[in-house]
């Protein structure tokens, strides 16, 4: 599948996702073991990521860190973990 094949399906899901989820209508709380869960989510998204590279299936293992990235992101965004991207300390020791 070509990249632009690729990325033209990733949009066209999360388009219709965004029209058609709900919010929910009450708080929200993340236990322990639904973190864990996601993290071996993650864990498996960047391990595709890993393999697709080796594979040179690069728009492939780019879509899975992608993933995986956004699952830390959310999971960050919810309180359910701490911790801030490599790039962001960076520029946090540059601006000191």
């Amino acid at each position: 599948m070509s990249l632009e094949r690729l990325v033209s399906k990733y949009i066209s899901s999360a388009e219709q996702v965004l029209q058609e989820m709900q919010v929910a209508k009450a708080s929200v709380s993340v236990d322990v073991e639904r973190t864990k869960q996601v993290c071996e989510w993650v864990k498996d998204y960047l391990e595709d990521a890993r393999y697709y590279r080796e594979k040179k299936k690069f728009e492939v293992s780019l879509t899975s860190v992608a993933y995986c990235e956004g699952l830390l992101d959310a999971l960050r965004l919810l309180g359910a973990v701490s911790f801030e991207w490599p790039t962001k300390m960076k520029q946090k020791r540059k601006a000191k």
